[in-house]
């Protein structure tokens, strides 16, 4: 299934059916009078949060929807029928904006909830509503009310405890892939993750999800590359897994770059809990390790995790600093000594 995490849609509330304009004509009844029915009700159009879903790609096909309108009121006070609602079902951690992208108007968070994003128009009011003591036989009847309708902005900010950061190239997907059931594409070529990607990490008898975007590059923020558009996907995370790639011509560089495009993005991103990884470090020997080790913790003042998603050292070091910080967030009561788990390891000796 293609992954799709923003779509623009059109939807149209029902209107109501009209009121009936109708007289009782019966026998031995002399004066009869008035018994023309109300409209019914227009459909409404309503966003659901189901789970199964992980992309919007519904509404790539399809972007407009239209309630049915309710039906008119007949003679002998019969009432119109109801119009069918429209449900648009979406996946968990999709938000709803406005046409001109600046009104929140949904944040669905929890599987179940339920929002009547347009409203059917009301049935119109049949003559006999009208009868009174002074107006035997009136001869009007309401038009139903008309339903709402708008443009609709769906995005998807996936919902995982954590988010890998990095360059092209950096391991990402590799580490997700060690880590989890997960199986994204993995080549060694920059930029083969192109949609970001979920996996449940299992750590013991605990689980936390991780959430892995395509990479960034200088200049992501005004569109380089694949921009920074998929960083929406890791705002909600409680902790970021920034790898950088040991075997890179610039570690550092590679640091910076990063750190200046979360905090170009804004959102929090660069405020966030980070810890600090070189990757791929099956491939460099004990005294180049070290030294860009040491390069590291003296530009940023933390020492780097080092591990290798391939060989499988310092994985599990690496998760179970992710799992203090996550359950630090959750403020789980089964949660992991952070004593004994610092963000950043002992320093590195061969």
């Amino acid at each position: 299934m293609k992954f799709l995490d923003q779509a623009k849609i059109w939807v149209k509330a029902g209107d109501g059916g009209a009121g009936a304009v109708s007289f009782r004509r019966e026998k031995f009844i002399e004066y009869g009078g008035p018994d023309g029915g109300d409209g019914g009700r227009g459909g409404s159009v309503i966003v659901e949060c189901v789970q199964g879903l992980n992309t919007l790609i519904d509404y790539r096909y399809q972007q407009h929807f239209k309630a049915k309108i309710g039906g008119h009121g007949m003679g002998r006070n019969r009432h119109g029928a109801n119009g069918a609602d429209v449900v648009l079902k979406v996946p968990l951690g999709t938000q709803i904006f406005d046409a001109d992208d600046e009104n929140l108007l949904a944040d669905f968070t929890e599987i179940g909830q339920k929002l009547v994003i347009a409203k059917g128009g009301n049935g119109g009011f049949g003559n006999a509503y009208f009868k009174s003591s002074v107006n035997r036989a009136p001869r009007h009847a309401n038009p139903g009310l008309e339903g709402a309708e708008m443009w609709l902005l769906f995005k998807l900010k996936l919902i995982a405890d954590a988010g890998l950061v990095g360059l092209p190239n950096a391991g990402k997907s590799t580490f997700l892939a060690s880590v989890s059931a997960a199986r994204p594409k993995i080549a060694d070529y920059p930029f083969t993750t192109l949609h970001p990607g979920l996996g449940v990490v299992r750590v013991g008898e605990r689980d936390f999800v991780l959430a892995d975007i395509p990479g960034l590059i200088e200049g992501a923020h005004e569109g380089a590359g694949l921009g920074d558009r998929f960083l929406g996907h890791v705002e909600r995370c409680g902790v970021l897994l920034h790898l950088i790639d040991a075997t890179g011509p610039d570690p550092i560089g590679a640091y910076r770059i990063v750190r200046e495009e979360l905090a170009a993005y804004g959102q929090g991103l660069d405020s966030k809990d980070e810890i600090l990884a070189l990757s791929k470090i099956d491939a460099l020997d004990a005294p180049s390790l070290a030294a860009i080790a040491a390069s590291l913790h003296e530009e940023t003042g933390r020492a780097p995790y080092l591990l290798s998603a391939v060989s499988g050292a310092g994985v599990r070091e690496v998760l179970f600093a992710l799992l203090a910080i996550i359950d630090r967030a959750r403020g789980s009561e089964d949660r992991v000594d952070m004593a004994e788990v610092p963000l950043s390891p002992a320093p590195w000796s061969p």
